[in-house]
């Protein structure tokens, strides 16, 4: 029986990359030994991070103003990082459209002034803010959104810009290179990479060089600092090597997919079913707007919390796994991310309505 993960994260990755993975894991080329054994400082390893560097930069098409960094800790580390980084006792505009962006402001307070300059937690986070009802700061040491929201399934559709020489930061842990976006428009960009780059252990930071320049390094220690990565090219101390590999390796498959503009083809047409069918449904409900439905997690529900655990057990046993909604808002919760083939998909769709034509 086929197994299609439709994990939040960890969630799946290529099938073609766990291959090659699997192949290289135990002789990378010709070394002797596997991947995970070889020195960050010899000759295997430093390909290794040069080509995943090199994928983030064509991808994202950035320019030499950015610094592509690999960091440990995940998103939720760089929650207080980019604050101790760049705020500075200063006032820092917060959009808040989930858990992950309350908790960012939150670790954010610590080291300077925040601003919630919207937010939609009274209504269960079920869309994002209107940006023309945003509140700014003006002269903000910067603006944070959180691009894609799991837990409520939300995502920005029009990304926004930032005023005139406030830098823009995005938490783009669960939609990071899903779809075509001007990185440009950034000052900074991090993303965990156990959605759609990679497994747990590492977290991508895009981050314009003359960021780095505002820390305080007498404040700020060595390791939490981002000028430290950008001198020692992400190896100041020993970095998270197999999560780096793998980086490369999914960031080599989205190349052969056609770049952001195939892998957004991809998921626009794999979320066009799901939602499709979920608006056909009087069974199924989806609780977000339908302008600001996440094409990477969908969240809906059955007309019983009874009926929700049914079909999360049904559905496992059917090959459809990890679709419980998050323990914070219940009902049932799809993740899309790259790796998800049309296939899977369909073969959910297929499992709803048999679901719903045995349990009406």
């Amino acid at each position: 029986m086929k197994i299609y993960n439709f994990a939040a994260g960890p969630a799946m990755l290529p099938e073609s990359v766990m291959r090659k993975a699997q192949a290289e894991f135990i002789d990378y080329q010709g070394s002797g030994s596997g991947i995970l054994e070889l020195s960050h400082r010899g000759k295997f390893f430093q390909p290794v991070i040069d080509r995943a560097e090199a994928n983030v930069r064509e991808i994202l098409n950035l320019s030499d103003d950015y610094a592509v960094l690999f960091i440990q800790g995940g998103a939720s580390m760089q929650f207080a990082m980019l604050a101790m980084n760049f705020l500075n006792g200063g006032t820092a505009d917060y959009v808040d459209t989930g858990v992950w962006s309350n908790k960012a402001s939150k670790e954010a307070k610590m080291f300077g002034n925040v601003n919630v300059v919207a937010s939609s937690r009274d209504d269960k986070y079920d869309h994002i803010p209107a940006q023309d009802q945003w509140k700014l700061t003006p002269g903000a040491a910067y603006m944070h959104i959180t691009s894609n929201n799991t837990i409520a399934g939300t995502q920005y559709f029009n990304l926004p810009e930032a005023p005139a020489g406030v830098p823009l930061i995005a938490d783009m842990s669960s939609d990071i290179m899903s779809r075509q976006f001007d990185a440009s428009k950034f000052g900074m960009i991090y993303a965990g990479a156990q959605k759609n780059l990679g497994p747990a252990g590492v977290a991508l930071v895009v981050l314009r060089k003359d960021l780095a320049e505002r820390t305080d390094s007498t404040k700020v220690p060595t390791m939490l600092r981002y000028s430290t990565y950008i001198e020692d090219g992400s190896m100041f101390n020993t970095p998270p090597t197999f999560a780096i590999y793998l980086l490369a390796l999914v960031t080599d498959w989205i190349k052969e997919n056609g770049g952001l503009a195939g892998v957004e083809k991809m998921n626009n047409e794999k979320a066009k079913i799901l939602y499709d069918f979920l608006d056909d449904s009087s069974f199924y409900s989806c609780p977000v707007k339908g302008l600001d439905r996440s094409r990477m997690n969908v969240v809906f529900r059955t007309p019983s919390d009874e009926l929700d655990a049914k079909f999360v057990s049904e559905a496992t046993a059917a090959g459809l796994t990890q679709l419980k909604g998050h323990r914070l808002v219940g009902g049932c919760r799809a993740s899309i991310y790259n790796a998800m083939p049309v296939e899977g998909i369909v073969a959910l769709v297929d499992f709803m309505k048999k679901f719903e034509s045995a349990n009406r």
